[in-house]
């Protein structure tokens, strides 16, 4: 048993040696952002998220586009055929569209609904790919066929990019943005202003109102950065972890390195499979709470509708009574 242990090491490790998973002795380094050009100064130019942000783009465009050409009308000589999605894919997708818009989406935005979709679409479609992008081992793949990029720890492209934390916050301050500045063109700036104190009356609204523009150009942003990166940073790590212990093959006797590297790749496929899931929480999750943070600024006014309605048909019911 020692003997053919030791020649299937020979056998595989001269082929396996550079493998960058395996051979990584710390799982982080495996996940975080690789450098890919430099200029004099030592800034960065090119990194691997780069890469990705490029690639993510080029598909959202080209796949867009696909999509919008089945899912449009056809011309009146189909009938009733036009109006049919002409590929599962773009169906698929139809799908995702029509329940963000009509189930997350509506009951939060009223009749403000069409006119937000399309930047809540982007910002879903955009996390959702290039959380995917992570999943494609990339780096490992442009080590393989340059091991002198491996040496340098540099790649074009591959990582995570939503596991960026300045990509996160890149995205949470855009987000950041929208939301205020919808709720500015809403209620207009003494509405925007005034909402922030709740109706307190002063000295507290003084207080609340401090708190609230904090919350509203600060804490929100930083939730959102903060929450797409934690999750996407922790399940590659782990997935890293899982399959550097397929190294042990190569490093173990068989009877020590078979069983561990079998446990560790099946680990690693089941949070694999996991991180699939995460992937479109984390996507609809981002979304989701841009949402929320639009809606909650209607928030006030909602309340006040209702609650006059409430008093109207309970006057409407008195005066009944009265006649």
């Amino acid at each position: 048993m020692l003997s053919l242990s030791g020649s299937l090491n020979a056998l595989l490790l001269p082929c396996l040696s550079g493998l960058p998973t395996l051979a990584e002795s710390d799982p982080a380094a495996h996940v975080y952002n690789h450098v890919f050009i430099k200029n004099a100064d030592g800034y960065w130019l090119w990194s691997g998220n780069q890469g990705n942000l490029v690639l993510s783009g080029l598909i959202l465009i080209i796949v867009g586009w696909f999509v919008a050409s089945k899912v449009q009308t056809g011309p009146e000589s189909q009938g009733t055929d036009r109006y049919i999605t002409r590929n599962k894919f773009a169906h698929m997708v139809e799908v995702i569209c029509v329940y963000l818009r009509e189930e997350v989406a509506r009951p939060l935005l009223g009749d403000r609904t069409n006119k937000l979709m399309p930047f809540l679409w982007t910002l879903f479609f955009f996390i959702l790919v290039n959380n995917l992008l992570g999943l494609v081992p990339f780096l490992d793949i442009v080590h393989l066929v340059s091991p002198d990029l491996w040496n340098q720890h540099a790649t074009p492209i591959g990582g995570t990019a939503t596991q960026n934390i300045w990509v996160t916050a890149t995205l949470a301050v855009i987000s950041g943005l929208f939301f205020n500045l919808v709720a500015i063109r809403h209620l207009g700036i003494g509405g925007y202003f005034a909402h922030m104190t709740a109706g307190a009356p002063f000295p507290a609204s003084v207080l609340i109102f401090f708190l609230e523009l904090l919350s509203q150009i600060v804490i929100k942003p930083f939730a959102l950065a903060m929450r797409l990166f934690a999750n996407m940073t922790a399940g590659h790590i782990l997935l890293a972890t899982l399959f550097g212990f397929a190294s042990y093959l190569i490093t173990e006797p068989l009877y020590v390195g078979g069983p561990v590297t079998l446990i560790s790749v099946l680990g690693g496929f089941g949070i694999m499979l996991l991180e699939l899931f995460v992937a479109f929480m984390q996507a609809f999750v981002f979304m989701f709470l841009t949402t929320v943070f639009i809606a909650l600024m209607d928030h006030h006014d909602h309340e006040h509708e209702h609650e006059h309605g409430h008093d109207h048909g309970h006057a409407h019911a008195h005066g009944h009574e009265h006649a």
